[in-house]
């Protein structure tokens, strides 16, 4: 009969010295990794930074216990002993921050090494006791981790919805194609203008992907000029007139005619208030209105675009300016709203919803003079 943890059968000396090497390398390395997730170790067995770290402080103790003795011998053994005790207990607590720096560093290390192959759901804890320049390091690493795993889901997902917005153009190209080619439709006007549609919805939204793929890298070419902004809103009312009209909405311009001439790109502030002022029109039912008001505040030019409509879902409104966030019923590719943002950020300026709710919303353009 055999105990517990004993190799079964009769074993012969030297394995039996064998197996218990193996068995007490097991034990101990059970130890060292309880040890390790006590006290959130995931670095080397041997620790490059601790080591080092003991090592100066042995040389440190050294070098302070001799020179005390040697300029307390002349007063007697009780100062020099009682000066000794002080030192140590002084470098004993200097060396609490030390030993958590020393570990948070050497922490580090390991988890550059994770991030470096992938991994950025990795984080390192701040030393409780440490270095005030280590903890600045650990926050640092910990934010820029953040920042990389936070891209890495915002890439993942734009591939995602561009591969969802795509399918739906290319589908119904494909189907009219295939239906043409086995005789099912004829190639007249009405299925060839189908397939255009699609092809032209194809190329709004990859030019609406490049403007926002630019603006988000901070690579987008802004043509500024001195541009009068009242007029600019003038004209984006009036070429609302048709389409609203249609729709019995009524678009209209409330912009003083002294505000300060900016310097701005006009085609892109066109395109940030058409965005708006088409969202609006979209969302407001007939016999409402959308209104452009302008003004100057805090030394910058404020528009307000103000509709009636129902105003913006709770829920989607956290995520009004993100990429291909739509509302229920939404028509749109979902990155008008992310576009304008953005181009208004790269002049400097700010662009947020300022109150929404049943009797409609309000975006708020902030321009600087």
């Amino acid at each position: 009969m055999t105990e517990r943890g004993d190799p079964e059968g009769p074993v012969e000396p030297e394995d039996w010295r064998a197996y218990r090497r193996e068995m007490w390398r097991q034990r101990r390395a059970g130890r060292r990794e309880w040890r390790d997730q006590r006290h959130g170790w995931d670095g080397p067995p041997w620790p490059f930074f601790g080591c080092l770290f003991v090592l100066l402080f042995l040389l440190v103790v050294a070098a302070v216990i001799t020179t005390v003795s040697t300029v307390f011998a002349q007063f007697g053994p009780l100062p020099v002993v009682l000066t000794i005790a002080v030192v140590v207990a002084v470098l004993v607590a200097i060396s609490r921050g030390m030993a958590g720096s020393a570990r948070t560093l050497d922490t580090l290390v390991g988890a550059t090494s994770r991030v470096e192959g992938g991994d950025y759901s990795t984080r390192v804890e701040p030393p409780a006791r440490g270095w005030r320049s280590v903890r600045q390091l650990v926050r640092g690493f910990n934010t820029m981790v953040e920042r990389l795993e936070r891209d890495e889901d915002q890439r993942r997902t734009l591939l995602n919805d561009v591969s969802h917005e795509l399918r739906t153009p290319l589908s119904v190209i494909a189907g009219n194609v295939e239906a043409m080619i086995d005789g099912v439709h004829p190639a007249d006007e009405m299925h060839l203008t189908a397939i255009l549609d699609e092809a032209r919805v194809m190329e709004r939204l990859i030019d609406d992907l490049r403007t926002v793929a630019l603006s988000e890298a901070g690579t987008l070419t802004l043509h500024k000029e001195p541009t009068d902004l009242d007029l600019l809103v003038e004209e984006v009312a009036r070429s609302f007139e048709g389409s609203a009209g249609s729709a019995g909405v009524t678009v209209r311009a409330d912009v003083p005619t002294d505000l300060p001439i900016l310097d701005v790109d006009p085609v892109r502030i066109r395109e940030v208030l058409a965005n708006l002022v088409a969202n609006g029109v979209r969302h407001t039912p007939s016999g409402g209105t959308v209104v452009v008001r302008g003004e100057v505040a805090g030394g910058n030019v404020v528009l307000h675009v103000t509709d009636t409509g129902p105003g913006i879902d709770p829920e989607l409104l956290p995520h009004v300016f993100d990429r291909f966030a739509k509302g229920a019923g939404s028509t749109g590719s979902g990155l008008g709203l992310a576009i304008a943002r953005n181009l208004v950020v790269a002049h400097g300026g700010e662009l947020v919803v300022e109150a929404t709710g049943s009797a409609g919303s309000t975006f708020r353009v902030t321009l600087p003079t």
